[in-house]
Order: C-alpha cells, then structure tokens, then sequence
C-alpha cells in the first residue's frame, strides 16, 4: 500500500515514521506551507501512485479537500477534526463518488480502548442517578478547535448511554446546570498532547477516568492502521468500525 500524507507538520511526520514501521510506503507529502512537502497542492500529479490519503490538515479546508479525493477516486482517511457539523455533507459525497473513508475525531488506539471503558461505566451510571457526570479536556495551545474531537465522541458516548441525560454543553456556563445536562469543557495552554477527564460525582464519592496521551505517536499509528482498513473499500466508516476489527464489537 502508498499513502498519501496531506498536511505535513509535526503529525504528518509523525505519520511517516509510524508508516515506515509498519512497512508502508509514503509515496506523497502534501503541504503548502511546508518547505519539505513534496508537493504544495491536492491534484492528479501528487496522488497519482496513491492508494490511500491520510488528511490531518484543518477544518476549513477539509470540504475542499474532500471535494478533490473524490474527483481524483481515492480513498482517505480523515483525522482532522472541527470539521463535524459538515459530516453528512461529506457522507454523501463519499457516497456518490464511491470511495471508501475513515474518520474520527481520535485515531490513538489506547483512546478508542478509553471509549469502550466510558461506554461500560456510563451504563452503569445510569442506573445510578445520584451519581451526577461530567468531563474536561486539556490540550495544547496550537490546537485550531475547542471542544476536542475526542471530547464531542465522549459526548455522544455519555448521551447514548446515561438516559437522566439528554444534551450537551461545551460553552462556558454563567447559570446552573440543568439536571438533564452534561457539562463538558475544554482547558487550552502549554505543549499538552492532549489529556482527557470523565468524572462521575455522588456526595459519597468520585470516580475520574482520564486518558493521558504522552506524545501524539498513538494517533499517528492509529492513522496508518485505519488507511490499511479503508484500502480497497468503498463507503462511509468510522473508527468503530477498525476497532470491530481490533478488539470486537
């Protein structure tokens, strides 16, 4: 398999060195802004020995993106993040252009584990009404979007499986929370990798599951892992759907 690498910074590096490892080969780095790209731009002469593209560029950019990986037929895999409230957008013209793409808001494989030990605490917390639950999220402060990816994911996790709860906040909040709400805020500032907190709260007690990432080497094995799933196939997934394949269901 050759890969792409589209947004070639401190990720896409990373992304390079977690795909040589596993015997992948980069056949492409794409970067306007970086000097060492290989090419400044999307087109037919960048990707054209590519199998599958690895996207970590920003949100405004990704619909262009996007629009250019389906004319050109290949296949992608979608890490940059803030882009979500465009999602279906972007399934239907995966869709119509009969491509295969994989995204999510965290490709870090120990994240995805993290997501699974929210699920089964968060199902059991709903049958614990007096413990009350809410989250924070610490990252750098070069990150371009507030919430987190990873945090809205956490987000939808908690909706889905805590029923006393049936929306999120992720602003700052000058009033008391509604009973029915889930707090979830966004700290930004240092080097931070990226550090993420659940808590669950009774007046007896706490509980805080946290996920602390050391370097962002997690997400960019991750990634390459996800371009290997998306190779050859057709159609709209998400990381669910590799981490069915790693871990089940």
């Amino acid at each position: 398999m050759k890969i792409a690498i589209v947004g070639y910074g401190k990720m896409g590096k990373m992304i390079e060195q977690a795909a040589k490892e596993r015997g992948v080969e980069v056949a492409s780095t794409i970067d306007p802004k970086t000097p060492d790209a290989m090419y400044k731009e999307i087109n037919a002469e960048s990707v054209k020995n590519v199998d599958v593209c690895i996207d970590f560029t920003h949100p405004t950019v990704i619909i262009g993106n996007m629009k250019k990986y389906c004319e050109l037929k290949k296949n992608v895999v979608i890490g940059t993040t803030g882009w979500y409230d465009q999602i279906e957008d972007v399934r239907l013209m995966v869709e119509e252009a009969k491509i295969g793409c994989i995204w999510s808001g965290n490709f870090s494989i120990g994240v995805n584990m993290y997501f699974k030990i929210i699920e089964a605490a968060a199902k059991i917390a709903n049958n614990l009404p007096e413990y009350d639950v809410m989250g924070v999220e610490y990252h750098h402060n070069k990150k371009a979007d507030s919430p987190s990816g990873t945090m809205k994911m956490i987000g939808d996790i908690l909706l889905e499986n805590i029923e006393r709860k049936k929306s999120a906040v992720y602003e700052m909040l000058d009033r008391t929370i509604k009973d029915e709400e889930l707090h979830l805020a966004s700290i930004r500032g240092g080097s931070i990798p990226g550090i993420h907190e659940v808590k669950f709260d009774s007046n007896a007690d706490t509980i805080t599951i946290t996920h602390s990432a050391r370097t962002r080497e997690g997400f960019a094995k991750g990634a390459v892992m996800a371009a290997e799933f998306v190779n050859s196939k057709k159609g709209f997934y998400s990381i669910n759907d590799l981490m069915d394949n790693i871990i089940g269901g």
